[in-house]
């Protein structure tokens, strides 16, 4: 009997641990880039068949603490440079991120001339990226919008192309163009009839109060990219950093 008992239990330990095993994600780091007084990074963490889970761009804490307040009105961006994605990031839609502080704002002026964040996770490579020209020098590229069903309902350009970037779509829907104040938002960007990348855009005084927000991510009918398309947007605060997270994959086919 206590032979019996003993295989039970060993047998249980099995399968508890291939149930972990099971429950298993891995954190892919990318590197780090000087920000601010601190660091910035992308991170990306994949389940055990390599499903992507989140993808995010972090913040340091001492990043976050030296946040600059611009010493003139036309210093509104303070950006990082190209944060790398981790190389296991391939298996998403999602080539590397930028980062842009801006103390002062931008325009729309009394919509979003508050300090904030502007998240960019692109699709494109960053040679494409970089290669994008001024908006006088392209304007029938720019003015190339992708068709409408690869754009979400309600979505609509509002801004030239902006060169090294892209052009600029918001949601007519959002709070902050229906008589609310402007706290997070979520935008896309085109250029030359394609979808190039999404951008969360987040206040500071709502990205340090809120850890833990979550929304959904407004979604095009259609695809040009098949891949990974993450369904909803996060803010969490762990381990030093502040994450602005693209969480809840969904698989999606060109079309």
């Amino acid at each position: 009997m206590k032979k019996v008992l003993l295989f039970a239990s060993m047998a249980a330990l099995a399968f508890g641990a291939c149930k972990k095993d099971d429950n298993t994600t891995k954190l892919f780091k990318g590197k780090a880039v000087a920000f601010q007084q601190g660091t910035a990074f992308t991170w990306y963490e994949v389940d055990k068949t390599n499903k992507p889970l989140r993808i995010a761009i972090a913040i340091d804490d001492a990043a976050m603490a030296s946040l600059d307040r611009g010493d003139g009105k036309d210093e509104n961006t303070h950006n990082t440079g190209s944060l790398p994605m981790p190389e296991q990031a391939s298996s998403s839609i999602f080539t590397h991120g930028l980062l842009f502080w801006n103390p002062k704002g931008h325009p729309y002026e009394g919509i979003y001339d508050l300090p904030h964040f502007d998240f960019h996770f692109y699709t494109i490579s960053e040679a494409a990226r970089l290669a994008l020209p001024p908006y006088v020098q392209a304007p029938d590229e720019w003015n190339n919008y992708p068709p409408a069903d690869y754009m979400p309902l309600n979505y609509v350009p509002v801004t030239p192309g902006v060169p090294d970037m892209n052009g600029h779509w918001v949601d007519t829907t959002s709070p902050e163009f229906n008589g609310q104040k402007f706290t997070q938002s979520y935008l896309y960007g085109s250029y030359d009839g394609k979808v190039v990348n999404q951008e969360p855009m987040v206040t500071e005084s709502f990205l340090k109060a809120n850890s833990g927000f979550t929304r959904s991510i407004p979604q095009p009918a259609k695809v040009e990219k098949g891949g990974w398309y993450p369904t909803k947007m996060r803010i969490e605060k762990a381990d030093g950093t502040t994450s602005l997270i693209l969480e809840d994959f969904i698989r999606r086919q060109p079309n």
